[in-house]
């Protein structure tokens, strides 16, 4: 099993940044591609971010590309999640996700984290 959990969440002004941090413990952490995932209440989960187990290859939804960038620490078995310009409509509970390849589907990970909460206030 493969142990995930986020860190970072808060209450923020539009405009503002936050950086969410997943820890991972259990498995090789370099074994797995990392995904980042959100849901707003009342609507379904959506994909954010991803990265490649080396770190090598990235992917964004087009609704946070050039504002929210995903990076991963082998050495820390952490990926992170550095939000920047951050509106109103990112308010949600964000996951961190495990998968042996990189994928914008949620269905396709395994392993998920228990969720941290984003406020962004207008």
């Amino acid at each position: 099993q493969l142990q995930l959990v986020e860190s970072g969440g808060g209450l923020v002004q539009a405009g503002g940044s936050l950086r969410l941090s997943c820890a991972a413990s259990g498995r090789t952490f370099s074994s797995y591609a990392m995904g980042w995932f959100r849901q707003a209440p009342g609507k379904e989960r959506e994909f954010v971010a991803t990265i490649s187990r080396t770190g090598g290859s990235t992917a964004y939804a087009s609704s946070v590309k050039g504002r929210f960038t995903i990076s991963r620490d082998n050495a820390k078995n952490t990926v992170y999640l550095q939000m920047n310009s951050l509106k109103p409509e990112d308010t949600a509970v964000y996951y961190c996700a495990a998968e042996q390849h990189a994928s914008v589907y949620s269905y396709e990970y395994d392993y998920w984290g228990q969720g941290t909460q984003v406020t962004v206030a207008s």
